[in-house]
């Protein structure tokens, strides 16, 4: 009886990690890294046009995930030239001593329902924080759409200097989203 049971438990194993699908070609043309804050207490949204990923996703094994986002801080757009070059200044990004930002995944929680919990370490402007991104999956086809938002703190990294570090002008808190859409494999 133990050896039946073995064998139909084998038998389920190979059949199940046959199927097994793992999302890992980034379709960065399909994918999206925005902000948004407010300017004295005016909405504004803003996003980076390039970025580099990494994902090793597969829904039946989603402990075993690894995500990494590199954001070129420089393709920043901000809605005006005028906000982009600010942007670019030591008080604020600093893009010649920074020019990138990342998050690198540390754990993933799965919570039920496509909902997960992404552990992991944002660096931006030489600073690195612990952080933990609820994300939600969808599978679509042959691609999969995660997508998810932050809140963190501009203080936190030293976004926003001098005259910046004040928060009365442009507030503390930064929202951000994600859609990153990945092909199986």
């Amino acid at each position: 009886m133990k050896r039946i049971a073995l064998a139909l438990f084998s038998t389920f194993a190979i059949a199940t990690t046959a199927h097994a699908v793992e999302y890992n070609q980034v379709q960065a043309d399909k994918s999206r890294i925005a902000f948004g804050y407010q300017q004295m207490g005016v909405s504004m949204d803003g996003s980076f046009k390039k970025f580099a990923s990494e994902l090793h996703f597969d829904p039946a094994a989603p402990e075993a995930a690894k995500a990494r986002i590199e954001i070129e801080l420089a393709s920043i757009d901000t809605g005006s030239e005028e906000g982009d070059e600010e942007a670019a200044r030591k008080t604020w990004f600093d893009f010649a001593s920074f020019p990138t930002a990342r998050f690198e995944s540390t754990a993933v929680k799965a919570l039920g329902g496509n909902k997960y919990e992404v552990a992991g370490k944002l660096t931006i402007k030489g600073t690195t924080k612990d952080v933990v991104v609820p994300a939600t999956f969808a599978d679509q086809g042959k691609a999969g759409v995660f997508e998810g938002s932050l809140t963190i703190q501009r203080g936190d990294f030293s976004v926003g200097e001098g005259a910046w570090k004040a928060f009365d002008i442009v507030a503390n808190d930064v929202v951000i989203k994600f859609s990153i859409t990945a092909a199986a494999k």
